[in-house]
């Protein structure tokens, strides 16, 4: 890469990163401030669903108006949102004005994070695509770690203080931007003028995304965003009650995923990708989570859970920046259009797996974790069906190009 797209990929990983982290903040005393407010766990449950129910619905049109309006001014307007959404959890207790500040939220994440990754297209070329997706992974995976971790320490100082930090972090990053970031494509008026006349119903882009090149990845996006998030809303309740895990047990499980998923993305999926070609990776690696699922109900001990939840999420940091790579590459022109789908796939399991897995927790601790495994093994085959529908597809355009 160049020094000029060392620069923007940096700003981007900047970006992600305040953004996440910012955001990862708060949950480590979410808990304690909702009982606070005398709120429980019904309440910790639509905080994480409509922030995703509202990410879900503005995706595609976020996709859109990326690529209409310019990446930059979609990554500004996402970080205004989601800095609006912090002051707002930091001044209010009243919890209607909290669910109002997630819908704020999310609409800021679907605006910031579909502009982000078609920014990467835009200044990476096919070859360059796997890496700079997987920087920008790491930039959310650092934030991820970095973010609960520091909201623990500020709790120490006072329950709202991690909300006050957590938005004036987020005004920081808004401010780098508008100062920083240089938009990443010029547009004739003749593009200009077809995007504009060219608006779609959220109904109506799902629809077309069917009929999309890259509909199986969205699909597989959707059952991995299902599947870790239903593992991750009900991790701390099953190793909890299975194991009798300490907080701190919990704790260091959560920023070891964290730190895997850096190290991976950063050092190793570029060049597993470059080996053996996105399609290959993408199935061996559904297979290896597929496994991890499996085990993780044959687990009889918190050390052994322990050691197949980092397999797990060792498998999901390598699919993740993978799949976005597919869909990417296989969009043409439309980046705007394929990441806002991706986004809002992405949001689709993120509503539904946390969801469905509460409900299933209470009926059987080990359901929403053989659920993800069904789910898992029909993807795994959907994975295998279609690479090889892919292989032979390109196959038969070398015969007919020789």
């Amino acid at each position: 890469m160049t020094n000029d797209q060392r620069k923007k990929l940096l700003i981007l990983m900047i970006n992600m990163f305040i953004a996440i982290g910012s955001f990862g903040i708060i949950i480590p005393i979410l808990p304690a401030y909702l009982e606070s407010i005398n709120q429980g766990g019904m309440a910790a449950g639509l905080m994480i669903a409509i922030f995703a129910g509202a990410q879900l619905v503005f995706s595609p049109i976020a996709g859109k108006w990326a690529d209409q309006y310019g990446r930059r001014k979609m990554i500004i307007y996402g970080l205004v949102g989601l800095t609006t959404s912090m002051f707002i959890f930091y001044l209010f207790d009243s919890i209607y004005l909290l669910y109002l500040s997630r819908v704020i939220g999310g609409i800021g994440a679907a605006l910031l994070v579909p502009a982000i990754f078609a920014y990467v297209a835009d200044i990476t070329t096919m070859a360059q695509r796997a890496k700079g997706n997987s920087l920008v992974s790491a930039a959310m995976s650092l934030g991820i770690v970095i973010g609960p971790g520091v909201g623990g320490f500020l709790a120490d100082f006072g329950l709202k203080m991690p909300f006050l930090i957590s938005a004036l972090v987020s005004v920081v990053a808004v401010l780098f931007s508008v100062v920083v970031l240089k938009e990443s494509q010029v547009k004739t008026e003749e593009e200009e003028n077809h995007l504009g006349a060219d608006e779609e119903s959220m109904i109506r882009k799902m629809a077309r995304s069917v009929k999309m090149p890259y509909f199986v990845p969205l699909v597989i996006t959707l059952v991995m965003s299902f599947g870790l998030m239903a593992y991750e809303s009900v991790l701390g309740l099953f190793v909890d009650n299975q194991y009798g895990a300490t907080p701190r047990d919990i704790a260091i499980m959560i920023t070891s995923t964290g730190i895997i998923s850096v190290i991976v993305q950063l050092f190793v999926v570029d060049k597993i990708v470059n080996r053996f070609g996105e399609g290959a990776v993408l199935v061996i690696f559904i297979g290896v989570a597929t496994g991890g699922f499996l085990f993780s109900l044959l687990a009889t001990s918190y050390s052994l859970f322990f050691g197949i939840t980092l397999i797990i999420f060792l498998a999901t940091s390598i699919l993740r920046p993978v799949l976005n790579t597919l869909i990417s590459k296989m969009a043409g022109k439309e980046q705007g259009f394929a990441m806002g789908m991706n986004n809002a796939y992405m949001s689709i399991g993120n509503v539904m797996g946390p969801t469905l897995a509460g409900l299933l927790y209470d009926v059987k601790i080990t359901y929403p974790f053989m659920l993800g495994l069904v789910l898992l093994i029909l993807t795994f085959i959907t994975a295998i069906i279609w690479q090889k529908r892919v292989q032979r597809n390109n196959q038969q355009i070398k015969v007919m190009g020789s």
